[in-house]
Formats: C-alpha cells, sequence, structure tokens
C-alpha cells in the first residue's frame, strides 16, 4: 500500500489541477479553490483513520480531543469555578483521546468498510451537511467541497490498488482489491448499514441544483476552453 507521504502528495497535486480547472471555468473563487484543494487533500488521508497506527488517525483524534476540551470551557464557562473547568476540559479531552480512541480502534479494521467506494461517497455527504449547517457555506460551495473530499478519497483507494501490484515481477499482492471494493460479504451488516446512510443523506442534502447548473455550464466550459488557447 501507499505511503503516507504518497497519499499526500499525489491527493494534494490531483485536487490542485482539478481545482485550478474548476477555477478557470469561473466555478470557484480563490477562496473556494483553496478550500476545495485542502479538502481534496485531506480526502486522501481519510481512509487511513481505520488503521490503529495511522498518523491521519492521532491528527484527527488529537484535533478532536483538543476542541473538545475547549467547548467545555465554552459551555461551562458561566456555571463553574476555575477548577471545576480545569477538571470538566481535562475529562472532555481524556473522553475523546482515551475513550472513543480506543472503542474506534477496536472496532475498526485496516482495510475494512473505510476503505470502499460507498465509505468515500459517505464522507463526502458528511462534510457536505457540516459546510452547509456547521460552517455556513452556500449549497453550491458546500457542494464542491463534498465532492473534492470523495475526489480524494477515490484517489487514495486508487493508489492503494495500483501498489497492490508488483509491476517488476508482474505479480498481485494478497491485498488488491481490498480498497477500491463497493461491498465486502464478511462486512455484509456494516455495508448495509453503509448503503442505507447513504440512500438517507442523499435524500435530506441541501439542494443540489446549482451545483450541477454550475458544471453544466456551457459558458464556463467555453471560458475555460479559451484559457486553454491563449
Amino acid at each position: 500500500m501507499a505511503n503516507f507521504n504518497t497519499h499526500f502528495n499525489v491527493a494534494f497535486a490531483a485536487s490542485a489541477v482539478l481545482g485550478v480547472v474548476l477555477f478557470k471555468a469561473g466555478m470557484l473563487s480563490p477562496e473556494l479553490l483553496v478550500g476545495c484543494v485542502s479538502a481534496g487533500t485531506i480526502g486522501g488521508l481519510l481512509p487511513d483513520l481505520d488503521s490503529n497506527n495511522s498518523r491521519p488517525l492521532d491528527i484527527g483524534f488529537n484535533v478532536l480531543s483538543a476542541l473538545a476540551a475547549f467547548l467545555m470551557v465554552v459551555w461551562f464557562a458561566d456555571r463553574l469555578v476555575l477548577w471545576e473547568l480545569l477538571a470538566a476540559s481535562i475529562l472532555g479531552f481524556a473522553t475523546i483521546r482515551y475513550g472513543l480512541f480506543a472503542l474506534f480502534t477496536r472496532l475498526t479494521v485496516h482495510r475494512g468498510v473505510m476503505h470502499s467506494i460507498p465509505y468515500a461517497l459517505m464522507f463526502g455527504l458528511i462534510s457536505l451537511y457540516l459546510m452547509f449547517y456547521a460552517v455556513g457555506l452556500t449549497a453550491v460551495d458546500s457542494w464542491f467541497v463534498a465532492i473534492f473530499i470523495s475526489f480524494g478519497t477515490l484517489i487514495h483507494l486508487i493508489l492503494d490498488e495500483i501498489y497492490s501490484v508488483d509491476l517488476l515481477n508482474m505479480t498481485v499482492k494478497r491485498s488488491f482489491g481490498t480498497a477500491l471494493k463497493l461491498y465486502k460479504h464478511d462486512d455484509w451488516p456494516w455495508y448495509v448499514l453503509l448503503y442505507l446512510a447513504l440512500l438517507l443523506g442523499w435524500y435530506y442534502a441541501p439542494d443540489g441544483t446549482g451545483f450541477y447548473y454550475s458544471l453544466t455550464d456551457v459558458d464556463a466550459w467555453w471560458v475555460l476552453a479559451s484559457h486553454l488557447i491563449r
């Protein structure tokens, strides 16, 4: 499988190319371009969250733990004295960093459900809801960020499959087919839940009409074509 640096660099490069293309077509603002390329790069690291010793997993849980500690202080600032606030923040940090972390690593298996095409779509849907409801982006901008998250995740899966083939010796490793997959019989209950969640998430998702019109705008693609020949 590809290592952390390969996943990071390739996801960044692919997202940057796609982002510049859409930017030149007038679909992305400069600020959204930066956000989308960042989203694609993050997406390129997300599948390795199911690895107990992965750098993305450590970074992700450290950030979540720090955020939990900060939120505990914000929520209880007017109700607790100083030492109680400190205790609450430590409790919030420890609950996420050690409690939730231990539960997550126990329930997940590397190259399991997270290494699959439907999970790549799920990462995009989750980011769509976060961008629209939590961050406050428009529906169109939220959809662009979501697409880049899923795009980066798919890049990760493709890289893992490529690294499962030894081109020099013309052999295929046992890991081949464990990343870019739609379903795995051994994990069928998880896939049933995953596909149900995707259907519900898609049904209640923010309106994507504006996003669709942005991608199919003929004038935008003519603008892009004009940049290619100048």
